[in-house]
């Protein structure tokens, strides 16, 4: 039995919206001014972070939907595996280490971030504005990762992959996109 008796078995995330439309469009379009809007952080980098910290929540769902939209933007299966292996050895640029390991924290232990790790940040070459974007793209995808947990989501693209036009698509989907094709956003 799901966690929501209302919902099929194995939930996407558009049965969830579709259920519970009510705070879908601004959350939405706040994915698509962070995740798609101008900003320092390029979308590939964007997309990386928040598969990063879907991977480190263990979050199968978003894991592996981020996953996909960061390999749509250059990133590499290769760099994404040793990224959830060891930061400091994987073939991640080494100017997203610093950003990387500060969300990271963030995730994992977040009252235990101190100036160092924003310094390492800055002396890497960002300026405050990605991190403040970096922070967010964490802030939002432990919310995610919670809303797929909670709402007991186990759908796994490694398990049903998206067809290659599927993919493809997304590459110019926006979010709002995505709300539009599940009905719930005009």
């Amino acid at each position: 039995m799901s966690l929501f008796p209302g919902l099929p078995e194995n939930p996407h995330l558009g049965e969830v919206f579709q259920k519970f439309p009510q705070h879908v469009r601004p959350l939405l379009e706040y994915h698509d001014l962070l995740l798609r809007g101008e900003g320092p952080l390029s979308v590939a980098e964007r997309e990386l972070i928040a598969t990063y910290v879907s991977g480190i929540n263990a979050c199968t769902f978003c894991f592996g939907a981020h996953k996909i939209y960061s390999k749509l933007f250059g990133i590499s299966d290769e760099v994404i595996d040793g990224l959830m292996e060891d930061v400091d050895t994987s073939k991640v640029d080494e100017k997203m280490k610093p950003l990387l390991k500060y969300v990271g924290k963030l995730t994992r232990l977040p009252a235990q971030l101190v100036s160092a790790d924003a310094e390492a940040v800055y002396k890497a070459g960002w300026n405050e504005r990605a991190l403040y974007d970096a922070v967010q793209i964490c802030a939002l995808f432990n919310f995610m990762n919670r809303i797929i947990e909670g709402t007991g989501i186990t759908f796994d693209y490694a398990e049903n992959p998206p067809s290659d036009e599927d993919i493809e698509a997304r590459r110019t989907r926006s979010y709002m996109d995505f709300g539009r094709q599940l009905g719930i956003v005009d």
